[in-house]
């Protein structure tokens, strides 16, 4: 659910789907390692995803990984036009991670913490290992919620949605887990008026995402080469946002997140806690908005992507979530990791019930266990 009116979710089916080889993830220089903004290259097509323009806006064919990382880099630009830059301080500060309280559930300890995002704010979040029995290095799974008041305790099975219950499923599959607040949700006061810091909430939620996965790595229990991110709804597109600027997350998952602009009530993407420049600098205009979800797709490319998208969603319409899919499918053939890129179309309204979740479970798992 996003920043409308709350939807409650219904139950819905799923089945299983697809997935393979291991493909090697391109280091991609991100936004935070250029020191100057690069000039925006626009795209008048955003779902095609076949072509590059090089200095001189002169269209060259994409024909081999190379390539593509030219339109990928000029997509970061254009995201950051609309989200803001990505915070590059030099150092990051310490993250100083502070235990709040600490609960048993059942042999395992939820803890809720809060740790330094940058210099002006503590991001609230609980961390969740999972049971003694797990030994050795574990996997683990940066876990978003949806928009909901009760925030970081849906996902913990606390409060809230009991069908959203996935990063609890997640400890108990041998998972450790840290769900973080988003910026004015449960307990994460802040105030956008007077921090200047972020021109977005989407680009303020990136930044502690990526906080989130410095703080996993600093977890003798963790193997940082196997980090993934799921979200539902808010969290779905949170987890494909953050995922573009950080290769560290090895496999996405998006429940009910996303569906192209052209399909999209757009003004709906506007407030501060989103994206606020759509309306003050691209007029609520889709044809001035200098990127679309196929370029978000396309931009995590060779990595492991799950779209479960219900055909009945009031929420993001099913039939540009096709059409995103169809156009991405061409840049992962082009990194022969077609099989990474995997979508299902429950009809169903907008939700992410159990057996959903056990097929994005599978799919995590072929990928992030050994």
């Amino acid at each position: 659910m996003r920043f409308r009116d709350a939807i409650w979710t219904l139950s819905l089916s799923i089945g299983l789907l697809l997935m393979l080889e291991i493909v090697t993830v391109p280091q991609f220089a991100q936004a935070a390692d250029r020191d100057q903004p690069t000039q925006p290259i626009e795209y008048s097509d955003h779902a095609n995803l076949t072509y590059f323009l090089d200095p001189q806006r002169k269209s060259h064919s994409i024909k081999v990984p190379a390539d593509w990382e030219h339109r990928r880099e000029h997509i970061v630009t254009n995201l950051e036009r609309v989200m803001g830059r990505l915070p590059a301080p030099k150092p990051r500060v310490n993250l100083d991670c502070k235990v709040i309280e600490e609960t048993a559930v059942g042999d395992q300890v939820r803890k809720k913490i809060t740790f330094q995002s940058d210099a002006d704010d503590r991001v609230p979040a609980y961390l969740m290992s999972p049971s003694p029995k797990h030994s050795g290095k574990r996997p683990a799974m940066l876990c978003l919620h949806q928009t909901t008041a009760v925030g970081k305790d849906e996902p913990l099975g606390i409060r809230g949605d009991t069908n959203l219950k996935y990063a609890l499923e997640l400890v108990d599959r041998g998972y450790v887990v840290i769900v973080p607040d988003y910026p004015t949700f449960g307990e994460h006061r802040y105030d956008f008026k007077a921090n200047s810091r972020y021109a977005s909430g989407t680009m303020k939620a990136i930044w502690d995402n990526i906080r989130a996965i410095d703080l996993l790595e600093t977890l003798p229990e963790v193997d940082p080469e196997r980090i993934g991110v799921i979200g539902h709804s808010l969290g779905g597109h949170n987890a494909m946002f953050t995922a573009v600027f950080e290769p560290r997350l090895k496999v996405i998952v998006s429940s009910c997140g996303f569906t192209t602009f052209r399909k999209d009530d757009l003004p709906s993407w506007t407030g501060s806690t989103y994206m606020p420049r759509i309306a003050t600098q691209f007029g609520n205009d889709v044809k001035r908005v200098p990127f679309d979800f196929e370029e978000i797709v396309g931009s995590l490319t060779p990595r492991p992507f799950l779209a479960c998208a219900a055909e009945r969603d009031d929420d993001f319409n099913v039939e540009g979530v096709r059409e995103v899919m169809e156009s991405a499918l061409t840049v992962y053939r082009l990194y022969g990791a077609e099989k990474h890129l995997a979508a299902y179309y429950p009809a169903t309204p907008h939700a992410f019930p159990s057996d959903a979740r056990q097929t994005a479970y599978r799919f995590v798992d072929q990928h992030l266990k050994p």
